[in-house]
């Protein structure tokens, strides 16, 4: 495994928490202010490698899990097992385990909706977060599925709704293939023509490695995926509408947590769904009043893309509450 002069080697171990194992790589001092990462789909702690490096070399302590169902977490079958509140469970056992009062919190993608949700339920516990690429929306008015169903049926989230459905189609590729096609992603909309299948519709690219990514590190995320599958990860999409039923007593509620967002300007998700004008015309801001925001260059996967940049704008916002 990577590991840095400052910040020492990366340490891995698993803790029995909210009823499931939980892989996490650690790297930095024991002793340093604790910061939990959470990654996106479909991916692994292995996607904050840049910035466990960076947060060890300046003291913290950088805890990345892998989420349940990927990588050596625990995976288990019931998609009811892959609400918001299990996913911020986690985190809050996590620190129960280690005895961690508050916590500095990292979210990307999905890690970043379990990140927002984490301030929103526990702002106990969390000293201050930074997310990339998805910013808080509040809770819509109408359940998930039906605000996408004006998509068609060739929208990703949509296809990834049926049980098997995306498997089944990921199955046709090996999943090194399926792996790049998704962190190759440069699209207006992840909607497939009609009667296509998202993974089909998908172009790998043609440049190998990865401008971000090396063989190597691709191959690593294709043997823990080999290994867990992909239902886990695609369970999440599927409890979107019942999270919507969950989070009714936070309906109108804000994130009162002190928050950074970043956000890659040719990400497909910050160009499509109104996030753009959402966040630039203060919409963000008036659901997280304690709020920066950081507009780089760069795609959706902006930690391993722009890692130096990502690594600049955490550390210097992390660095305003060191002191507390």
């Amino acid at each position: 495994m990577e590991s840095v002069d400052a910040g020492g080697e990366v340490r891995h171990w698993s803790a029995e928490v909210n009823g499931i194992s939980l892989h996490v790589a650690e790297q930095g001092p024991a002793a340093g202010p604790a910061v939990l990462l959470l990654h996106g789909f479909p991916e692994l702690w292995l996607s904050w490698r840049h910035q466990m490096a960076a947060l060890a070399a300046r003291g913290f302590r950088a805890l990345a899990i892998d989420l349940r169902g990927y990588g050596d977490s625990s995976a288990p079958t019931d998609p009811a097992a892959y609400t918001i509140l299990h996913l911020v469970g986690d985190a809050v056992a996590l620190l129960d385990h280690l005895r961690i009062p508050k916590v500095f919190v990292v979210g990307h993608d999905l890690g970043a909706q379990v990140a927002w949700h984490l301030c929103l339920l526990r702002p106990d516990r969390v000293r201050a977060v930074v997310v990339l690429g998805v910013p808080y929306f509040p809770r819509a008015p109408r359940p998930a599925t039906e605000i996408f169903a004006a998509f068609g049926d060739g929208f990703y989230i949509t296809q990834f709704q049926e049980p098997g459905r995306a498997e089944k189609a990921f199955a046709r590729y090996d999943v090194a293939t399926v792996l790049k096609k998704f962190y190759s992603i440069e699209l207006d909309s992840i909607t497939a023509p009609p009667g296509v299948e998202i993974i089909d519709f998908l172009e790998a690219s043609s440049s190998s490695p990865l401008p971000w990514m090396t063989d190597e590190e691709l191959g690593q995320y294709a043997e823990k995926f080999q290994k867990s599958g992909f239902t886990g990860p695609l369970n999440y999409y599927r409890m979107m509408d019942t999270n919507w039923r969950l989070t009714a007593p936070w309906h109108g509620a804000k994130i009162m947590v002190p928050a950074k967002f970043i956000a890659g300007e040719k990400d497909t998700g910050f160009e499509s769904f109104g996030t753009k004008r959402y966040v630039e015309s203060g919409g963000l801001k008036s659901n997280v009043p304690d709020l920066e925001v950081a507009i780089i260059e760069g795609h959706h996967y902006l930690q391993q893309e722009q890692a130096e940049r990502v690594n600049t704008e955490i550390l210097s916002f992390l660095d305003k509450f060191s002191e507390n």
